[in-house]
């Protein structure tokens, strides 16, 4: 059970986050302002703000839980999310930065029309709704866990609801600067957090300890089965992990407005690079952190199921071991690093959400107005995503898995979609927005009925069977496909599609 100054520690942290987010708004006058920061932010503070808002609360308490039921072999990703940040830094950032543009599809109105750019928008609104309203969700787990240990049954949407309040305080008034400053006084909170409680594990675990992580394989890093059956169904192979989440990465931090949105605030394409390819690397260490945490808890737990842990699922362990094991003050502050992850990922999805529908979709009807109405306009369109993202964060209260792999896959349905449509905007020449636009929606419809549909078999063929029952599944052996490969798959459903199409102009 938490101790008072635990409490007092939260409630510091959280009046800090919405008195210092307001005060480092500055003036602001124009949309410029309140979505790109007028592009006078710092580059390093950029790519803390990219970390930040990528990481969440599914990082905090989901890659524990990965490491713990399993091995570090997630950390395999890294490399891919490095090799497909160095592809979007020469590919797609030159055309950004060309431009004055405020969001990523500017670019695909500019180069297919305004019908392509506001499918895209909308798809990205979908995406964020469902991706980070799993974030949303993960951060009421150890919040709940709080409120039980006090004696408090506190329900998820009252928790939801109450942290979407706080967030959206700040990032109303505070606007892209505020949320980037507070992304890097979160970022520094949560890895503080991370790194005091590893000393705190190898502290209370008897010597040898590790030895007996490794001699378990739980610290096992590269996984290399270059079988068909295993690259295809298991995300964390070598191979899967370095191409899929290659591709996944050109599609998170080229084409969706969260990441893009803080490249368009750089100064200039350089600082643009820097701040983007520097990320990978702190992601990197990010991730080694939390791996290192899973598989102490393993050793100082034994290895114990959720189950026998009394716990609903393995995200909650991380939490547990908060409440019940740090010492006074520790204990509030690793819980406030979880909510400055959350709050982190939130505000900036708030404020992405707010700029692609102020730009995308409502972009000619503004255009007419001055800025000031355009402002307010803003902020009210703020408020409006953070009532529509508590709703959606409760739709996820029953899911057993990960969540940190849910919410990776569910971007997957259409990330592929929308790195395609970029792709063929920049490497094919006669591709027209009709093509484009066909292709799109092609490589989504094909992406439910893969995702759903398809299902490898032990000898690595496939088979189709549109949502079998489990028993089915067990029966005949089946397995999903990888989700690190949905993005490569999609992308290249829509470059397939649009391209043939292409051909049928002169």
């Amino acid at each position: 059970m938490l101790h008072p100054l635990d409490y007092v520690v939260i409630v510091l942290y959280l009046s800090g986050v919405v008195y210092f987010g307001i005060r480092s708004a500055g003036r602001q006058q124009t949309t410029r302002d309140y979505f790109l920061g007028s592009r006078e932010l710092p580059w390093w503070a950029i790519s803390f703000s990219i970390v930040a808002t990528e990481t969440s609360t599914l990082t905090v308490i989901g890659i524990p839980a990965v490491a713990y039921g399993g091995t570090m072999t997630f950390f395999q990703l890294t490399f891919g999310y490095l090799l497909g940040r160095v592809v979007v830094a020469f590919l797609f950032l030159p055309r950004y930065m060309a431009g004055d543009m405020q969001t990523a599809y500017t670019y695909l109105g500019e180069r297919f029309g305004v019908r392509m750019q506001r499918l895209s928008s909308v798809t990205f609104l979908g995406t964020r709704l469902l991706a980070d309203g799993v974030r949303l969700f993960a951060t009421a787990i150890p919040i709940r866990i709080i409120a039980l240990s006090a004696g408090v049954d506190l329900g998820y949407p009252m928790i939801i609801l109450g942290i979407g309040i706080l967030t959206a305080i700040y990032t109303y008034v505070g606007g892209f600067k505020a949320v980037v400053w507070m992304d890097v006084v979160q970022m520094s909170v949560y890895l503080v957090g991370a790194i005091v409680t590893i000393g705190l594990l190898l502290g209370a675990l008897p010597a040898g300890a590790w030895s007996d992580i490794t001699q378990a394989g739980k610290a096992q890093v590269f996984f290399a089965d270059f079988s068909l059956q295993a690259i295809l169904t298991q995300p964390y192979v070598l191979i899967t992990a370095v191409i899929g989440g290659g591709v996944f990465s050109m599609a998170s931090h080229g084409t969706d407005q969260l990441i893009v949105q803080r490249l368009l605030s750089c100064k200039d394409l350089g600082d643009a690079r820097k701040a983007l390819i520097g990320s990978a690397f702190f992601v990197m260490g990010q991730f080694a952190v939390f791996l290192i945490v899973g598989a102490l808890l393993w050793a100082f737990y034994d290895g114990a199921s959720a189950a026998q842990l009394g716990l609903g699922r393995l995200d909650e362990v991380f939490p547990k071991y908060i409440i019940e094991q740090l010492p006074v003050g520790v204990a509030g502050l690793v819980l406030a690093g979880i909510l400055a992850a959350a709050m982190s990922t939130l505000s900036s999805s708030l404020n992405a959400l707010a700029s692609s529908s102020i730009t995308d979709l409502f972009g000619s009807y503004f255009s007419k107005k001055d800025d000031a109405v355009t402002l307010k306009m803003s902020r009210y369109m703020t408020l409006g995503w953070a009532l529509v993202f508590v709703f959606f964060a409760t739709l996820f209260e029953s899911r057993q898995n990960p969540v940190v792999e849910l919410g990776l896959s569910i971007a997957s349905f259409t990330y592929g979609s929308l790195l395609g449509a970029f792709l063929l905007g920049q490497l094919v020449k006669r591709v027209q927005e009709r093509d484009a636009l066909i292709a799109f929606v092609v490589g989504v419809i094909a992406m439910i009925l893969i995702i759903f549909g398809v299902w490898i078999t032990p000898d690595g063929s496939w088979m189709f069977m549109l949502n079998p029952e489990e028993q089915t599944k067990v029966a005949l052996s089946l397995s999903p496909i990888a989700w690190p490969w949905y993005t490569a798959i999609g992308s290249g459903i829509t470059i397939l599609i649009g391209s043939l199409l292409s051909l049928m102009h002169r």
